[in-house]
């Protein structure tokens, strides 16, 4: 017999989750940042830049391809985000402020793990919302979402929350021993395209081209994309001579 948890909107919950999101990964990244050799109006610019980039890249899709038009406000306010294309995002944002104001310091270490444990978070007002969820299920956690129908169904938010707080904890690790210096945030974008690649599987989005979803042809560019960006990383680091004498 499947047992069923029922969930309901709670309207006051979704954007007080989200808001403990949001401070806690901005807690996590003061932390995570005191080493930078940087002034602090640069990791500001750099903060505004991660987060403008996020929400555009969030929204960016919908905006694209919704029934409103590209330039309309409703399609910049209307809802659905894509956490996927918010990541890229928040890495192009990151590189254009960098750029724009000639910063050469290596700062996606630093946002790896607080945007994991933002995400994790996050997805827990996803959950209670009764949005993102998942295909029918007869697991014993399948879930009912009672907007939708009365078939328990998979939980798809709580997996995902589960799978970028273990992110954020192995990402941390990864940090204070040094490992893959420079490439933390590429590894966890690379690594949550895997996971939504596979995923989708369980998830009721219309198949495309290839019997492959929307997101699973987005993640497939995307990991080549981010494996193309830490290969050219690596070849710049390995061609950077000692300077003698």
């Amino acid at each position: 017999m499947t047992i069923t948890v029922r969930t309901f909107a709670i309207p006051a919950m979704y954007p007080l989750i989200m808001l403990v999101a949001v401070l806690s990964g901005a807690a996590l990244l003061r932390l995570s940042q005191r080493s930078l050799d940087m002034i602090w109006e640069d990791k500001l610019a750099i903060g505004i830049g991660a987060f403008c980039g996020a929400m555009i890249g969030a929204k960016l899709p919908f905006a694209l391809f919704g029934d409103a038009e590209f330039w309309t406000a409703a399609a910049w306010l209307s809802n659905g985000k894509t956490i996927l294309a918010g990541l890229v995002g928040g890495y192009a944002g990151v590189e254009f402020v960098k750029w724009v104001l000639g910063i050469r310091t290596k700062t996606g270490d630093s946002f790896a793990a607080p945007v994991a444990l933002s995400v994790a978070i996050g997805r827990l007002g996803c959950f209670y919302a009764g949005c993102c969820f998942g295909t029918p299920t007869n697991l014993p956690w399948g879930v009912v979402y009672p907007a939708v129908d009365t078939v328990p169904r998979h939980p798809t938010q709580i997996y995902e929350s589960l799978f970028h707080l273990i992110m954020a904890v192995a990402l941390l690790v990864l940090q204070r021993h040094g490992m893959f210096r420079g490439q933390l945030f590429k590894l966890y974008i690379i690594t949550y395209a895997m996971y939504r690649l596979v995923t989708e599987q369980i998830r009721p989005e219309p198949e495309m081209w290839g019997q492959l979803t929307a997101y699973q042809w987005a993640s497939l560019g995307i990991i080549a994309v981010f494996s193309y960006l830490w290969w050219r990383d690596n070849k710049q680091l390995a061609n950077i001579q000692p300077v003698s004498g």
